[in-house]
């Protein structure tokens, strides 16, 4: 069965779609910016330029600014291959059905094609601009993200977040690697700090979004293990997040202003996570509302941990960054 029938079966009485399946696109340039992601691009571009800043040496700024738009365009191919293949549940869930594919505005075809092109001019483009290393970086968190989280393990294991994390901590990796051509210890510790930051970050909206990932046969963890075990995960993630954020103070990374800022914000982040744990959130099944941040009594410990950590994960790396242009280059 092809992807277009299989989309086009999900939502049979949507007439835009069927004009959609049948090759004919009514999307406009917003709705192929909006298949790009670009809430998850800006925490991409901003985490990669802090990787770039913080790497030894430089780069000129053209081959800088071209390296960045790169890692920003190879997140959006990665964020329209992923709304190709994920159209059939993205129709069914409240925060994901107003999506281009979803609304049967955009062929899938024509997702899949802008979605590969876009790919392959990222990948080429940031090894002219830079290094190979940077490119194969790049090419292999696109692989990762679209054919092992995407196709592989969204669908299969609640583990889903945990593995699948990596491709979203990747960018700053891959601008510190566009700098140096390597990958260091430094480069690992900012991975890192995204990695663990993610199963934390996910489980709470999925805890108070659970009847939308249950709908759809999503195995998140509150779905398989139950609420109250991820809960306990959430916790214990955070506990490892605030351990694993004091060591760029150790390799010189990050200095006193990093050192004070990070205390605060996991003083913070533990405080809501630990708030998750000793409450109730995602005991209730009903259905959840359509906004991303509206939710029902008793969940509302794990949407200010939500909230709240978008605003860790920015503040995080604006230390590092403030840190490095105050203390680390004069």
């Amino acid at each position: 069965m092809s992807a277009d029938t299989h989309i086009e079966r999900s939502v049979l009485s949507d007439e835009p779609l069927a004009l959609a399946g049948a090759g004919l696109s009514l999307a406009g340039p917003r709705d192929f910016f909006q298949l790009m992601k670009p809430r998850v691009m800006s925490l991409v571009i901003f985490t990669a330029i802090i990787g770039l800043l913080v790497a030894p040496g430089s780069l000129p700024l053209y081959n800088s600014v071209m390296a960045i738009l790169c890692i920003a365009v190879g997140a959006g191919a990665s964020g329209a291959l992923n709304m190709w293949y994920d159209a059939d549940i993205d129709a069914q869930m409240t925060r994901t059905k107003k999506r281009p594919l979803p609304r049967g505005v955009m062929a899938p075809s024509t997702a899949l094609t802008f979605g590969f092109l876009l790919s392959v001019v990222s990948v080429w483009m940031l090894a002219l601009a830079t290094n190979y290393v940077a490119a194969g970086l790049l090419a292999f968190t696109i692989f990762f993200y679209v054919v092992i989280y995407t196709m592989w393990l969204k669908r299969r294991t609640p583990q889903n977040i945990v593995i699948g994390g990596a491709p979203g901590a990747l960018p700053p990796m891959i601008g510190y690697a566009a700098v140096t051509g390597t990958v260091t210890w430094d480069s690992t510790i900012l991975f890192l700090i995204i990695f663990i930051w993610t199963p934390p970050h996910f489980w709470a909206l999925a805890l108070y979004k659970l009847s939308d990932y249950g709908r759809v046969g999503i195995p998140m963890m509150p779905n398989v293990a139950g609420p109250k075990s991820t809960r306990n995960q959430i916790f214990g993630y955070s506990v490892v997040l605030a351990a694993v954020s004091a060591a760029p103070v150790f390799t010189g990374l990050g200095g006193s202003i990093y050192a004070f800022g990070a205390l605060l914000l996991n003083a913070g982040f533990l405080a809501l996570a630990f708030k998750v744990w000793t409450s109730r959130a995602g005991e209730k099944d009903d259905i959840q509302p359509e906004s991303l941040y509206e939710v029902q009594k008793g969940d509302r410990d794990a949407r200010n941990l939500f909230a709240f950590s978008i605003i860790y994960l920015f503040a995080m790396f604006a230390l590092i960054g403030v840190d490095y242009l105050l203390i680390g280059a004069a």
